[in-house]
């Protein structure tokens, strides 16, 4: 399973890269492995301004619906507009070409309260 060090990470199992005052969200390796094939990404929160723990959107899968959380307070400044035609990146590419929104953080500060990538193993009990 693939965890990359250099991101951070929440219990609801997204990924976030911080660069500057901007992340960028995804979901992780192991959630698309749950999830399974993912056939519809929709998120209808660009310019809109969200606090930590609000839904951004959903993923739907051939089995299932996920709510996606905001992992920081701020405005998604940025969708994926290539998952809406390509959700299969998300199983494929998930920390790449799957990625989910970008967000221009309100409060740097919350990032203290991610996981790391060792916290996130431990989580899901690799």
């Amino acid at each position: 399973m693939n965890i990359p060090a250099e991101l951070k990470y929440t219990k609801e199992h997204e990924w976030i890269k911080i660069d500057g005052d901007v992340a960028t969200v995804g979901i992780t390796d192991f959630a698309q492995g749950e999830l399974g094939d993912i056939v519809y990404v929709e998120i209808e929160t660009e310019g809109e301004s969200l606090d930590a723990d609000e839904v951004f959107g959903t993923v739907e899968a051939v089995k299932t619906v996920s709510d996606l959380f905001m992992p920081l307070s701020g405005e998604v400044l940025e969708m994926n507009s290539g998952i809406e035609t390509d959700p299969e990146s998300v199983n494929k590419d998930p920390y790449g070409a799957g990625w989910m929104i970008k967000i221009k953080m309100s409060d740097v500060s919350e990032i203290d309260n991610l996981l790391s990538a060792d916290a996130y193993k431990e989580l899901i009990g690799g």
